[in-house]
C-alpha cells in the first residue's frame, strides 16, 4: 500500500492506495478537482466606494491582461489533469472548465464595464441581467436612479441586496451620487450573472465519498469542533 496524504473537512487524512489500480497522478487530480474553484482564481473586483471605482478604471487595461494572463494558466492547469478515469471525474473535470469560462467572462465583463458601462450589452450575461445593464446604460438618469433605489428596498420572497436606508440615504446625498449608482448596480449584475452559473453545492458529499472509495484504508486527524 502506498500512503497519500490530503485534507478535508478540518482533517488531516491519511490514505492507503493499491498502486496497481491508480498511479498517484490519478488521484492527485481526482483530487484537485473535488473544488476547483472554490476560490476564485481571479483579481477581486469588489468595488464599494469611488476610490477603489476609478482606480478600477484607471488600470482597467492592465487588469485586462492580467485576467487574460491567470485565465489562461487556469485554463492549461485543469486541462492537463489526469483524473481517475471514471464517468463522475470527466464530467467534474468538464465543469470545471465551464465555471472557469464563466468566471473569466464575467471578470472581463466587469472590468469593461467599469472603464465603460456602454461595452456591458454585449456581455454574455446580459440577458440574464438586463435590469441592471439597461439601468446603467440608459440616457434617463431617473431610470437609472430608480432601478438603484429599489436594491436596497425588500422584495419579497427574493434575496435582497445587502445595504441599508441610512447607507443609500448617506450616497443619495453624496456629490458623487452617479459613482455610487453606478458601484451598486455592477456590484448587483455581479451577482446576478454570479448567481446564473455557480453550480449548486455537494451538499451530500458525492465526489468526496466516490474520491475515498480509492483507499483500502483511511486514517484521520481532526480539529476538534
Amino acid at each position: 500500500m502506498v500512503l497519500y496524504a490530503y485534507q478535508t473537512f478540518g482533517c488531516d487524512v491519511k490514505g492507503y492506495f493499491d498502486p496497481s489500480k491508480y498511479k498517484k497522478e490519478e488521484i492527485d487530480g481526482t483530487y484537485r478537482l473535488l473544488s476547483p474553484l472554490t476560490f476564485s482564481p481571479f483579481t477581486s473586483l469588489i468595488v464599494f466606494n469611488p476610490v477603489k471605482y476609478n482606480k478600477v478604471r484607471n488600470s482597467s487595461t492592465q487588469l485586462l491582461e492580467q485576467n487574460e494572463k491567470e485565465y489562461v494558466e487556469r485554463k492549461k492547469e485543469l486541462e492537463e489533469l489526469k483524473p481517475i478515469n471514471l464517468p463522475i471525474w470527466k464530467k467534474q473535470q468538464e465543469e470545471a472548465l465551464t465555471l472557469l469560462e464563466n468566471e473569466y467572462q464575467l471578470n472581463k465583463a466587469l472590468l469593461l464595464g467599469y472603464a465603460d458601462p456602454q461595452s456591458l450589452p454585449k456581455s454574455k450575461f446580459y440577458t440574464t441581467c438586463k435590469e441592471y445593464v439597461d439601468a446603467m446604460t440608459t440616457k434617463d438618469k431617473e431610470k437609472m436612479y430608480s432601478v438603484w433605489k429599489g436594491l436596497f428596498e425588500p422584495k419579497k420572497g427574493e434575496e435582497v441586496y445587502s445595504g441599508t436606508k441610512d447607507a443609500f440615504t448617506a450616497k443619495w446625498n453624496d456629490p458623487r451620487k452617479d459613482e455610487y449608482a453606478i458601484i451598486d448596480l455592477m456590484n448587483a449584475f455581479n451577482n446576478c450573472a454570479n448567481h446564473s452559473f455557480r453550480p449548486k453545492a455537494d451538499e451530500d458529499n458525492t465526489l468526496f465519498t466516490t474520491f475515498e472509495k480509492v483507499f483500502v484504508t483511511i486514517k484521520r486527524d481532526c480539529d476538534e469542533p
